[in-house]
């Protein structure tokens, strides 16, 4: 247990780039260096966490740490993913905002930017090589990824997974490489999950109670992660949190390392002043829960249900579907929040080469664009 935690709280500390990098970090870490997880489950699981609501690339990892460790594994997994970004976060609603504007730390950001597009274009030419081998995979992949491109929302998302399982599971059915499962729902977990979903509005007595309620709630119907959690948090949260507030803690999320969900930590320290650090708590753990709740449930059965030959071809599918919309990613929001002029692009493309022919070390890597961000 604490072999994972300590290897996901490193990670904590760089994983920058949102969740399409943090999907590209795992992969290269957990399956290929560190091979705690299979590819072809890696796959599997992914395509799960993928339909589920809640962060995907979260919920990833406290697979990984249940696949390692089990129950006990997830949570330190999860713990050291996301005690990094929750404490910078919570240092940010306790200080203010001021050092963020700081030309250092904008300067620092930029360079991180662009190391995390180095890392998503690694993930999508690692994992279009594993899933894209048959030419209706790689055309999957790209329809995927011009579909994203031209309609880019959670509901175009949900449909590009929803008919690469309907394409995949006629064009890409074949006898699955892993065993077959007992299929079964975890019921405990998921009576867990829709008990807190109904009955925690009604026991909100308390500030602190209120707050995990409503990020509970959110957390429970948000797909698509961390950019589509944004109109829900702004229509459930009370009026009391500004709107200044509430962008501030958006915008500086996205330049943290680990999950963008960790805005939480800073809305619910600014809803709960009298004792910040424990609506940072309630808010963190309300919007992650019902995630790894839903992954605790239903993953045994996934796993089962994959071992089925339409199904298997299905999850292929979603597999395709996924490498797409990374694709997608690379672009939108990554190279055009990155990429500032030829230098940036020069500089990404040198960094790529590094990571993925010479294979130098992340650690070595993130320093050096830190500092390129400065020239840039």
């Amino acid at each position: 247990m604490l072999e994972v935690f300590w290897q996901f709280f490193k990670l904590g500390w760089i994983s920058f780039g949102g969740p399409a990098a943090h999907i590209g970090y795992f992969q290269r870490h957990f399956v290929q260096k560190l091979g705690w997880m299979p590819q072809d489950r890696f796959a599997s699981t992914l395509a799960l966490c993928q339909f589920l609501p809640g962060p995907a690339s979260s919920q990833l990892g406290f697979a990984l740490g249940y696949q390692r460790a089990g129950l006990f594994g997830a949570i330190a997994a999860f713990v050291g993913f996301t005690l990094p970004s929750f404490l910078l976060m919570l240092g940010l609603a306790l200080a203010g905002s001021a050092w963020a504007n700081q030309p250092a730390a904008l300067a620092i950001v930029t360079g991180l930017k662009l190391f995390a597009l180095v890392v998503v274009a690694d993930a999508v030419l690692s994992m279009s090589k594993q899933f894209c081998r048959q030419q209706s995979t790689l055309i999957i992949a790209i329809l995927s990824a011009a579909l994203f491109w031209l309609l880019p929302s959670f509901i175009s998302q949900f449909a590009v997974l929803l008919v690469a399982a309907l394409a995949g599971s006629f064009l890409l059915k074949e006898e699955p490489s892993e065993r077959s499962h007992t299929l079964g729902i975890s019921w405990p977990f998921l009576a867990l999950f829709l008990g807190l979903l109904l009955l925690m509005p009604l026991l909100s007595l308390t500030d602190t109670a209120a707050i995990f309620a409503d990020f509970y709630q959110a957390g429970s119907l948000v797909f698509g992660g961390g950019h589509v959690v944004l109109p829900l948090l702004e229509n459930t949260l009370p009026e009391t949190l500004s709107q200044d507030t509430f962008l501030t803690g958006y915008g500086v999320a996205q330049a943290m390392p680990g999950p963008m969900f960790s805005m939480a930590s800073f809305l619910g320290a600014e809803l709960h002043p009298n004792a910040p650090v424990l609506g940072a708590l309630a808010a963190t753990f309300g919007i992650f829960l019902p995630g790894f709740l839903l992954v605790l449930a239903l993953q045994h059965s996934w796993h089962a249900l994959a071992s089925k030959p339409m199904l298997a071809g299905a999850v292929r599918g979603i597999n395709a579907a996924v490498v797409g919309l990374l694709l997608a990613a690379l672009y939108q929001p990554v190279f055009v929040s990155s990429v500032t002029g030829a230098p940036a692009l020069a500089a990404a493309a040198i960094g790529l080469l590094a990571l993925r022919t010479l294979r130098c070390p992340v650690l070595v890597l993130i320093p050096v664009f830190m500092l390129l961000g400065f020239w840039l």
